[in-house]
């Protein structure tokens, strides 16, 4: 049996955050069998966007930033660091900074867990996507203006065969 001292920090990360979107996937499944679809949207954005302000807060303590992030090349090296710990490899999102005040985002063709999980539970054809309301909900608590290109709503890797686009940062 392996100790804990001999997990590396990426397995660490990997194993917790699988545990939380474990959960945060038996919670949406739970609320979807209880509520319906509509419901569980709302209910899921409500706390996205509450938990957004607790994780924005603890991510800046523990990066050691005391004040806004109201520049392009702060907010990315924050951004960069805080997807370490909270966006893992497992994910399989990739963010790209093609310069500009651009960050894009691209899933492989069909492999965003959200629209797996969603898809074997039947109503991809009306969820919310919460993976990139989060990131729209961290922009917002950090006060940073920005516009999704194309903008998040409905599934886009289901109603447009793919999940990518780019993120226009106004700082």
């Amino acid at each position: 049996m392996r100790s804990l001292d001999e997990m590396s920090t990426k397995e660490t990360v990997a194993l917790l955050n699988k545990c939380w979107m474990t959960h945060d996937g038996m919670w949406f499944f739970h609320c979807l069998n209880t509520f319906g679809i509509e419901a569980t949207n709302k209910l899921n954005k409500e706390a996205i966007r509450s938990l957004s302000s607790v994780e924005i807060n603890r991510l800046k303590q523990v990066l050691g930033i005391n004040g806004p992030l109201d520049r392009c090349d702060d907010f990315l090296t924050f951004f960069k660091e805080a997807s370490t710990v909270m966006i893992p490899d497992f994910m399989q999102v990739r963010f790209g900074y093609p310069g500009g005040n651009i960050l894009t985002w691209a899933f492989p063709q069909g492999e965003c867990f959200a629209y797996k999980g969603v898809k074997r539970l039947g109503v991809i054809d009306r969820y919310e996507c919460g993976v990139l309301y989060r990131i729209k909900c961290w922009l917002d608590e950090l006060g940073i203006a920005h516009r999704f290109n194309p903008e998040c709503g409905l599934c886009l890797m289901h109603h447009h065969g793919s999940c990518a686009g780019e993120i226009r940062l106004f700082v």
